[in-house]
């Protein structure tokens, strides 16, 4: 019979052998071999002691090889020094998975990276698969598998939300607290030091498991940052699976290191972000966070829009979950004439049938249910949130039934979710809400927080995904360049020659010449016209302006000599040594200006940036990233997302400037990158736009290279 191969080896294995079992009380073998039994696995069970014959009235062996049949997946408790020969054991016996718990590897310092190196070097010259080494364990609560080769103290519910972990220490806290907010496991890894599976694996397993309906993410770092992207929106757009994720380390530094304006903006958390969202992963800002949003998401259908009917028999949590619902990105649904005609029939009169729909605190179990049925019927109402505040009069269980009666009535696909306040009194009728798919919540807020974010997945599948787009280009010109850079030493590309790396691919620029002295600047001037612009172009000078190293608006030869005095002087008063060079430029006058870059990040890879250019860009801040590669749809919402957008199109009657053109510089800049990966950093700053049929381009640029 064949045996399972990849992840199906550990995580749908047809036998486990545990090397390390033991007979000692709060041992890691004892408790994973407990585990195992407890969640009744579904195939057999081989405790490995190099002494005992017999383990929780199991049989046990010396060694893996001397186990007498198959195994498939080897759950190792030894030792680190004992590690690498009983995974070379496994090779012999033909293992095809491991979970490697035991720590000592590379965490603790070079010699166990070291010993660890050696594990993963016999794991993949014999095509086994290994978790860990450093981990807490793996569950599968599938009814086929029953697998719990886990040190875990709890049980999981069955369900279908699948959790990986970097953290170990986390798993624990995730499994118990999972089972105590009702939210069903389908399958948990605890990933550990990651030395073979990774999060990206798993995310392409999951993608096609059936059990897994919401993926949830405790990540640290997402290792390959082109894979995680692709893999992510092949389960997100490709399987309809939403992807949670809670990401740690959101307060680091590393944009201060950064010397363009697209680095300083990107860094740090932001990049991150970024990355997430374009995978259209729902980032949780805390695990009890992604425990809320995740029971929504495996119990309810999507939302078709954003609209939300509230129903409460309390008019302060009604005004809480309004407010909820519109600072989480919802709209309050307005309620159509024959729903309110309805509401009005079954409530009394001093209740309130505008939404939200407060039916006062004396509201009965059949109002409740009338109620839900006629707000769901409502084809302007996407979602319904029931808030119950539990009186004295009323029992909380015959709300829960009628709540789920009303439900069911309406016969639509659309999410409800409930907040029973008061839980005391309530526990029954949260129990009852639960068996029938319907989450309850303590507060408003996080039913509301849970709502929204199910429609932000919805939109997020439903949008455009566009096409990639390839234009012709000079790319043995823009190679030259580069490699002219990198023979000369140099990181950072000067001014002329970033300029002509762009118009190598098609992004226009003023006209520009390098001189050095002022007869090139003026007869570059006689040739193009004033005004011109003369800079300095000099290596370690980033920030021009910054030592007063640009003159603008030069309208004749005298100015155009007495700038090459100042800027000369510029260079001296700043001690930099360095012989003067110089650019100078036709002025572009009028238009809008803009800045167009791109940045590689060491977490998210690399990511396009536009915005409002100039000097306001750091001020102002109103930068939209994007994640390369982009699509045409991509560069398009980039440019929509800045709030200095109306500008761009057309404000209070001004002409719109030229946003096809805009798009087109992204997409040129994005295949520059994807050309050329090793671009640390690049800004076009400003890139003026003017409107359609005026001269617009790129007048400064920075490229450092890594």
């Amino acid at each position: 019979m064949d045996h399972p191969e990849g992840l199906d080896a550990i995580l749908r294995p047809r036998s486990v052998a545990v090397v390390g079992a033991s007979r000692s009380e709060g041992s890691i073998g004892r408790e994973i071999l407990r585990n195992l039994v407890a969640l009744g696995f579904q195939g057999p069970v081989y405790p490995v002691h190099p002494t005992s014959e017999h383990l929780l009235s199991m049989r046990a062996w010396p060694t893996v090889d001397a186990i007498p049949h198959p195994v498939d997946l080897a759950v190792i408790a030894v030792p680190a020094p004992a590690v690498r020969d009983v995974v070379e054991a496994c090779a012999r016996k033909g293992v095809r998975g491991l979970v490697v718990i035991t720590a000592g590897f590379r965490e603790v310092g070079a010699g166990g990276a070291a010993l660890e190196a050696e594990v993963v070097e016999i794991v993949r010259a014999h095509g086994m698969r290994m978790v860990g080494p450093n981990c807490m364990g793996v569950i599968n609560t599938d009814p086929a598998v029953r697998l719990d080769a886990s040190f875990g103290a709890t049980l999981p519910l069955t369900g279908g939300a699948a959790f990986a972990s970097q953290s170990g220490a986390l798993g624990e806290v995730v499994l118990s607290t999972a089972r105590a907010v009702g939210l069903g496991i389908s399958q948990f890894v605890s990933l550990g030091n990651k030395a073979d599976v990774s999060g990206n694996d798993l995310l392409s397993f999951w993608a096609d498991d059936p059990q897994t309906k919401v993926v949830l993410l405790y990540l640290e770092s997402v290792g390959n940052p082109r894979r995680f992207a692709r893999v992510a929106r092949q389960v997100t757009r490709g399987r309809g699976k939403p992807i949670l994720a809670v990401k740690s380390g959101r307060t680091q530094q590393g944009a201060a290191a950064a010397s363009s304006h697209t680095g300083s903006l990107a860094g740090g958390d932001r990049a991150m972000g970024t990355l997430l969202a374009g995978c259209g992963v729902i980032r949780c800002n805390t695990v009890a966070e992604l425990f809320d949003v995740g029971r929504g998401f495996c119990s309810q259908p999507l939302p078709p829009g954003d609209r939300v009917a509230v129903l409460t028999n309390a008019g302060g949590p009604g005004i809480m979950a309004t407010d909820a619902a519109i600072h989480f990105g919802l709209t309050m649904a307005t309620l159509g004439d024959d729903t309110t005609a309805t509401l009005r029939a079954a409530l009394p009169p001093e209740a309130s049938v505008q939404n939200p729909v407060d039916m006062i605190a004396s509201a009965s179990p059949e109002q409740y249910r009338d109620c839900a049925r006629a707000l769901l019927a409502d084809p302007g109402v996407d979602a319904l949130l029931v808030v119950f505040v539990s009186p004295v009069v009323t029992h909380p269980p015959s709300v829960a039934r009628r709540i789920v009666e009303g439900v069911r009535a309406a016969g639509v696909e659309k999410p409800v979710l409930a907040c029973f306040m008061g839980r005391a009194l309530g526990d029954e009728g949260i129990a009852l809400l639960a068996e029938a798919g319907i989450p309850s919540y303590p507060f408003p807020e996080s039913a509301a927080q849970t709502l929204g974010a199910m429609a932000r997945f919805q939109r997020w599948r439903a949008q455009d995904e566009g096409r990639p787009v390839a234009f012709e280009v000079d790319r043995p010109r823009a190679e030259a360049i580069v490699g002219r850079a990198r023979a000369a030493g140099r990181d950072w590309l000067d001014g002329a020659e970033a300029l002509a790396l762009l118009d190598a691919y098609g992004v226009p620029t003023v006209p520009s010449a390098r001189v050095t002295t002022p007869g090139e600047a003026l007869a570059f001037a006689e040739r193009v016209g004033y005004p011109v612009v003369l800079k300095l172009d000099v290596e370690g000078v980033v920030h021009k302006s910054d030592i007063g190293g640009v003159k603008i608006d030069l309208r004749s030869p005298g100015e155009v000599k007495g700038a090459f005095w100042d800027l000369t002087e510029s260079l001296r008063a700043a001690g930099i040594d360095a012989a003067p060079r110089f650019l100078v430029q036709r002025m572009l006058t009028g238009g809008r200006e803009t800045i167009i870059g791109a940045v590689q990040d060491a977490t998210a890879g690399h990511l396009l940036m536009f915005g409002l250019g100039g000097v306001f860009v750091e001020l102002m801040k109103d930068v939209a990233f994007g994640l390369h590669p982009l699509t045409d749809a991509d560069a398009g919402r980039m440019l929509r997302a800045v709030k200095g957008w109306p500008l761009l199109a057309g404000y209070r009657g001004a002409e719109p400037v030229d946003v096809g053109l805009l798009e087109q510089v992204l997409l040129r800049v994005d295949q520059l990158i994807g050309d050329f990966p090793d671009i640390a950093e690049m800004d076009l700053n400003p890139f003026v736009v003017a409107p359609v049929g005026q001269p617009s381009g790129a007048v400064d640029a920075r490229v450092r290279l890594t």
